[in-house]
């Protein structure tokens, strides 16, 4: 019992250390994440386009999602329309890093082929 507690108290500490270090304020680092996302041309391109359409538009930060990238921590951020998600950046709180992960895009569907008219029968030959 002393051991798996001992382990517990162990683990306990280095998972509190995971999270991201906000340096200063924590909102105005969250405000700015957000901001760096939404002035993007293409998110404020698909937010024109979403709200002409009458859907609503969220932008989601997952603190609990953080992920490392060249060592340095990012906040998972998802830009979501009528419960699907369209797209999924990442933002280092200090702002200097937005990478933004195309996979989550939703694939383009292409126009179906267009119907092609059965050949007209030849006529026989004699």
């Amino acid at each position: 019992m002393k051991r798996s507690l001992c382990a517990l108290a162990f683990l306990l500490p280095s998972s509190l250390a995971l999270a991201c270090e906000v340096p200063g304020d924590a909102t105005k680092a969250v405000q700015r994440a957000l901001a760096k996302v939404k002035q993007l041309p293409e998110t404020e391109a698909w937010q024109a386009e979403k709200r002409k359409a009458g859907e609503p538009v969220q932008f989601r930060l997952l603190l609990e999602k953080e992920a490392y990238f060249n060592r340095k921590c990012h906040w998972t951020i998802e830009a979501v329309a009528k419960n699907e998600l369209w797209r999924r950046f990442y933002v280092s709180p200090d702002g200097d890093s937005l990478l933004i992960d195309y996979a989550t895009s939703q694939p383009v569907v292409a126009a179906p082929p267009k119907p092609r008219r059965p050949a007209a029968p030849k006529a026989a030959r004699p």
